[in-house]
């Protein structure tokens, strides 16, 4: 699109959604690995999660924008030879594109000043069991840190989450690039093994650039998948030190890669990416991963679609506002209500613990076509049934709405 100096705040809306990959059209049939490329040439990463409560995070980035596809399409791309994709710290732990191997070795190079803390420990104050948790990986690997720690040396304590010293020295040489996720057991556990047994040759070959140029890569692909953005969500995207994000985007702006364009209501100066599409309008009705890369920036959710979302997992149970694992509902161009999720995997039924609306929106409309988003994320998760909300001021039309689509148990 030719470069506005300004864009509206619906502009800006389609922009961001168009750069995501909610413009593109729908797969015709069975989702390929055609379609996989192109949602990661969207989304730049995918940002893995432990909770387990409806399905693992990264699988849905994928559904909200293929809708359902095979999940073996995922892990294929990740832990089966050819590898397009690797386990590090992106965003946070995170499946990243293997040609950003090379951008990403500045973060592994500081693996002893930046690591968290129990890492540094266990490096500094034991050098010896790191070395000897490598070789056990070179010599026996692929393995899991219990597998190690069934024959590591004695230790003392513990440290965070009940990690051993195995673990945390584990986690450092992970951090570090000295071993990788070859895969992932069915517990969710990571068998490690040393990085040329399982990222291309390719990857690795490719030679190291400077850290600004690696943060120019980094903002590159950042500014490219968020369309438009300020500095804090270029900066975030990667979790890149602030002088070098700073850096990196007045070189892409002088590069013309990155053009200043005014919104309104953002206080702080906004880029907008030579590539970015600015298309008549999006129309999409989807959930949205409490982890997915558009909502990431909490502060840009609420700037450009006046969608103030938090997830509340760690929020104790009684000062919760909507619940425990809640979703956002895309429909359209705005976040049109949040709902409550949570898979009863044993009964095959999709729990609804709660559904709530957004002010402004068309209540009977949106539960509509929010009951046909709740079966179809069901059956994509092999569950027969969708239950009737619990709470929320959404919760009884959307329950009408259900009995209307498929019947409701």
């Amino acid at each position: 699109m030719a470069a506005p100096e300004s864009l509206s705040l619906a502009q800006a809306r389609r922009v961001a959604l168009a750069a995501q990959g909610f413009a593109d059209p729908a797969p015709a049939g069975v989702p390929t690995r055609r379609h996989l490329r192109r949602v990661l040439d969207r989304v730049g990463l995918i940002q893995m999660d432990s909770v387990n409560v409806l399905q693992r995070a990264h699988y849905l980035p994928l559904y909200s924008r293929l809708g359902p596809y095979p999940t073996a399409l995922l892990e294929t791309a990740a832990y089966r030879r050819p590898r397009e994709l690797f386990e590090y710290w992106g965003h946070e732990a995170s499946l990243v594109p293997v040609g950003l191997h090379a951008a990403l070795r500045w973060r592994m190079a500081r693996a002893r000043t930046h690591a968290w803390g129990g890492m540094r420990r266990v490096a500094e104050e034991q050098p010896e069991l790191v070395a000897w948790v490598r070789d056990e990986v070179a010599a026996r690997g692929p393995l899991t840190a219990a597998e190690i720690e069934h024959d590591a040396p004695r230790e003392t304590g513990n440290w965070g989450w009940n990690w051993s010293a195995v673990k945390r020295a584990l986690e450092f040489l992970f951090w570090a690039g000295e071993v990788a996720a070859a895969e992932r057991t069915t517990s969710f556990a990571r068998r490690y093994d040393l990085p040329e047994r399982v990222l291309p040759t390719a990857a690795l070959d490719a030679p190291t650039p400077t850290d600004a140029e690696a943060y120019r890569t980094l903002v590159s692909v950042a500014a490219r998948c968020l369309g438009v953005a300020a500095e804090p969500e270029l900066r975030d995207y990667f979790r890149l030190p602030l002088a070098g994000a700073r850096q990196a985007i007045a070189e892409l702006v002088e590069a013309g890669e990155l053009r200043p364009v005014a919104v309104p209501g953002w206080r702080q100066p906004a880029w907008l990416h030579a590539a970015a599409r600015l298309p008549r309008r999006v129309r999409v009705a989807t959930l949205v991963s409490p982890f997915d890369p558009l909502v990431w920036e909490r502060a840009r959710t609420e700037r450009l679609f006046d969608f103030s979302y938090r997830i509340e997992i760690y929020v104790p149970a009684p000062r919760r506002v909507h619940g425990y694992y809640v979703l956002p509902f895309l429909h359209g161009e705005r976040f049109a209500a949040r709902v409550d999720l949570k898979a009863d995997r044993r009964a095959g039924v999709l729990l609804v613990p709660a559904a709530w609306r957004e002010p402004g929106i068309d209540e009977g409309e949106t539960a509509v076509a929010l009951a046909a988003e709740l079966y179809r994320l069901a059956g994509w998760l092999g569950l027969a049934a969708v239950a009737p909300p619990v709470a929320g001021d959404l919760a009884a039309p959307l329950a009408a709405a259900l009995k209307g689509v498929g019947g409701v148990p």
